[in-house]
This record gives C-alpha cells, structure tokens and sequence, in this order.
C-alpha cells in the first residue's frame, strides 16, 4: 500500500470548526457518578448520539459539502452507507439544496433506511455480502460527487470537531487533561479526526480504537502495520462498525497516531446500551455504545486514570433497543 500523499492536519480541523458551525450540535459532554465509580476512574462522555441526524457523521459530511463547487452541486451527491452516513448525507444535501443518492446494504436497520429517506434522498440497496458498492454507484449516478464515510481529507476534519469540543469542555469543566480517548471505529473517520486532534493538543494521550469483536480490521491492521480486511461482512449488532477494511487515508492517520485497537462482544455493548439509558438517559445504537462498553467491561483499565469516549450514534430499532434495555441485570 502507497503512502496517501495529503493528510488533514489540525489546521483543517479548525477550518472544519470554523466551516460548519451553524450546521452541527456541539454536543454535551457528560459525566456519571455512578459510571466513575465502576470503573475507579474519572470518565467524560461525548453524546454524539445528540448531534443532529442522531450521530456524529453530519460534521464531516457538511464540511465536504460546504466545499463543492456550483457545478459539483448541481450534479448532485452520492455515497454508500449503513445508515449514518447516508442520513447525515441525506440531511445536509437538502439542506443546501442538493440532490443525493444513497446507496444501502439490503439488510440495513429499517430505522435508518427510513431516516434517510426522510431527507428526501433517493435510496438504492445492495447486497454487502456479494455487490460491489462504488461500482452500481458508479452506474446509478455517473456524474454525481462521491462522498466516501471516511476515505476523505474534508470528511475527516469534520469528524475531528469532536476532539476539539471534547477537549474545550473539559477545560471549561476544570478537569486535567485526559489519559486516554476511546472511538467508536469503523471504517476509521472519526478515529482519524479525533486521534490527529490528540496528537497535535493532548499528545500524551493514548488513543484506542474501539470495534466489534470479529470486525475488529482496524485493530488487527494497526498490529501488523498493513491493512487486512475482516472475513465476515455481517453479523454483529453494531452494523455501523462493519467495514470491510480500514480506509486507505484513515489507516495512515492511525498508524502515526498510535493508536491501539480493543474489541468488545455483543453482549458487552447491549450492557452498555442499559447502562446509558439508566444512568446517563442517554439512548444509543450498539456502534454508537462500543467505547463504553470497553470501560464497563474492563476491556481497558481506567482506574486512578482520565478518559473520554466518544458515544457516536443513537440511531436504534426500537425493539433492540427494548431488549437490551430489558435484559440488563439492575440488582
């Protein structure tokens, strides 16, 4: 694999800050007693699941789409996506009054093929197991702009805002700097961002990608120092975190940032799903709870220590959601 020659640096982080700053939440971050107390440590949650569409994607979408030119605009935008992705995509594109496309694997959550839809994109499906999606996209809208979930310098600035909140809050909260910062990762974006912020502001920091356990590309790609795709395509409740392969351009960023990956088991995050409801009130998708899952699991040790996590999405099927939530052990 050649290297990527351009990477965003924290410069175009802040540019992203500046760019889309009427379009996105600058979401809470929280704290929970009874959380610090599990795990003997001071842990900052990051509700992203608040942000608009219900997840962290619209920061790097809008800072793409803000960019496009007249011409790209009105040719419109596509994309493939699971779900948030293509709902921040949906949701941006109408606003600016672009036409977009999406197209989603057939056994996406019928939640967020609804939401998407919602926006008024166009939904087109595709088999994950057997289709190549770039390829029908290819074919569905020729001359519209591509808008990858993660390969892409803009997109990934965007998702870097988070850090830059993160780490604005904590200050404001009168808290140390923290030791460790925890990311939902999938196809790697947010990861990126969020990792390039760390390494530029809060560089002593140890950053972990956090992933489904047999999705975890991203971890085992970043042990042998190349990437390697998962053999399964589904198959986990996270669907949001089931890439086949760490990007090319996020891959680098989190190769030279040093990031570490963990795994946590279904099990784990539908605990975590609970335990955000009860004592956070806070409703996530099984994607959007894996780095609390981590610390509730003691996947990674907090004790004595400062971390962040990153709950990035809270969009959810009703009935998961309602199991989880009656499967938790509250004795």
């Amino acid at each position: 694999m050649s290297e990527p020659t351009i990477v965003p640096t924290i410069e175009d982080v802040y540019a992203a800050q500046r760019r889309i700053a009427e379009d996105i939440v600058e979401t809470p971050l929280l704290c929970s007693a009874v959380l610090d107390e599990v795990v003997k440590g001071k842990v900052f949650i990051k509700a992203e699941c608040l942000q608009a569409t219900g997840a962290f994607k619209v920061r790097g979408v809008y800072n793409r789409l803000r960019q496009l030119s007249a011409s790209e605009g009105r040719r419109g935008v596509v994309t493939y996506s699971s779900g948030n992705h293509g709902q921040a995509i949906a949701a941006a594109a109408k606003r600016l009054g672009i036409q977009a496309t999406v197209l989603m694997p057939s056994d996406s959550v019928a939640t967020k093929i609804a939401l998407t839809r919602s926006h008024g994109a166009e939904v087109a499906f595709f088999d994950r197991e057997k289709d190549d999606g770039l390829v029908i996209l290819k074919e569905l809208r020729p001359q519209a702009t591509f808008v990858p979930p993660a390969n892409d310098l803009n997109v990934i600035s965007g998702q870097g805002t988070a850090a830059l909140e993160i780490l604005n809050q904590m200050q404001e909260l009168g808290s140390r700097s923290p030791d460790m910062l925890l990311v939902p990762c999938g196809s790697g974006g947010l990861t990126a961002g969020c990792s390039l912020v760390f390494t530029s502001l809060c560089p002593t920091a140890k950053l972990f990608a956090v992933e489904p356990q047999n999705f975890d590309d991203t971890g085992r790609s970043l042990v042998a120092g190349r990437r390697l795709a998962n053999v399964l395509r589904s198959g986990s409740i996270c669907d949001a975190l089931t890439a086949k392969i760490p990007a090319p351009l996020t891959f680098a960023i989190n190769a030279a940032c040093g990031v570490q990956g963990i795994t946590v088991s279904d099990s784990e995050v539908l605990a975590a799903m609970a335990f955000a409801f009860r004592h956070l009130k806070l409703v996530l998708e099984p994607g959007g709870a894996v780095a609390l899952a981590a610390v509730l699991s003691n996947r990674i040790s907090v004790e004595g220590k400062t971390a962040a996590i990153v709950c990035s999405g809270g969009n959810v099927e009703a009935a998961l959601f309602a199991s989880a939530i009656a499967a938790a052990d509250y004795t």
